[in-house]
């Protein structure tokens, strides 16, 4: 069976003892390789430590894949003063198209606290709010942003991606327009019920003219009820072109509450069919930089290239490391393709 392999020398970047910002914790990566020169840009996830627990976008740059140099002594995109982002930008994923980076990004309108901690050991709280504001700001609840850039220098936030009624994260966009439609993956985790079709959150995918307005959607994968996805799963890194199909991967939580994580494929031309998925696990939560954390037991991948036929896929060890994973892209797929149609 084939699973990934992580690298021997993870974590690849851990939180800067001294920073303000990214003393506490570096995670959740997106990556993106230059065909040109091999460079590798990262943009991870970080934070202080605050009790607001507020958190950053910070920016690598490798020529390797394996060894990270940050850039800059300051994050690269934080949260706005006072939009719909100003708690926190989280969580980046992010593709290029022609000479821009468009990078989804979960956030909320005020910081989350530490979330880690008992409520009574946090000592501070999303403000509370009259009945009559929206939903989302009176739960404090997430939404997606679109940020672009050519140099991630200077930003331009777009605005929301995510219906506002809904708490909406593992979002990223498909590389390219599909039959002159864009499309998304992202998991509304309010979307249950018999009205969705679904007991649990689920990947759902959604396709639209504008990407700011998403009016057409359906679910792409629920939990199959297994020992390792028997309760919410979610989308994890931007789809990739491949001979089989657009690759992404996906992570599910089990019972006993770990991120394990799986892959789909889905059609070239038409992205809302699922023609292959992992019958079992690729990786799943097994090193100390992966179980102890401020999440413990979590692999949550945001970013993969694929360079001379090997699949690099950058992932969040327990919500406190960056981390680094690899297999050989041929026999991934190979292997998905015997498995039986979803």
């Amino acid at each position: 069976m084939i699973q990934l392999q992580r690298y021997r020398n993870n974590p690849i970047l851990s939180p800067l003892a001294g920073s303000w910002w990214e003393s506490l914790a570096v995670t959740n990566p997106a990556v993106w390789q230059d065909p040109a020169s091999g460079e590798v840009t990262m943009l991870y996830r970080a934070a202080g430590s605050d009790p607001e627990h507020r958190i950053y976008l910070g920016l690598a740059r490798s020529r390797d894949g394996f060894h990270f140099e940050r850039v800059s002594d300051e994050p690269v995109l934080g949260p706005s003063k006072d939009g719909f982002d100003a708690g926190c930008v989280e969580d980046p994923r992010m593709v290029k198209i022609e000479d821009w980076f468009y990078v989804t990004y979960a956030c909320r309108p005020f910081p989350p606290g530490q979330y880690w901690l008992p409520r009574d050991e946090r000592g501070y709280g999303p403000p509370q709010l009259p009945g009559h504001f929206p939903w989302i700001y009176r739960k404090n609840a997430t939404a997606t942003g679109l940020a672009l850039t050519r140099d991630f220098k200077t930003w331009f936030r777009a605005g929301r991606l995510t219906n506002p009624t809904a708490d909406d994260r593992d979002v990223y966009l498909f590389p390219e327009k599909i039959g002159g439609f864009y499309y998304m993956i992202h998991r509304p985790m309010n979307w249950t019920g018999p009205t969705y079709g679904t007991d649990f959150p689920a990947i759902w995918i959604s396709r639209s003219n504008d990407l700011l307005q998403w009016t057409e959607s359906k679910i792409l994968a629920q939990a199959r009820g297994e020992d390792w996805e028997s309760a919410k799963i979610g989308g994890n890194t931007p789809p990739i072109r491949t001979r089989a199909g657009w690759l992404t991967l996906y992570h599910a939580v089990g019972p006993d509450g770990r991120y394990r994580l799986g892959a789909l494929l889905l059609d070239l031309e038409d992205p809302f069919l699922v023609l292959r998925r992992t019958a079992d696990w690729l990786m799943q939560p097994e090193e100390t930089y992966e179980l102890d954390g401020f999440y413990p037991g979590v692999c949550f991948p945001c970013g993969k290239f694929v360079r001379d036929g090997v699949l690099f896929v950058y992932y969040g060890g327990a919500d406190r490391y960056v981390c680094l994973a690899t297999v050989e892209l041929d026999a991934l797929l190979d292997q998905m393709l015997e498995e039986p149609m979803p």
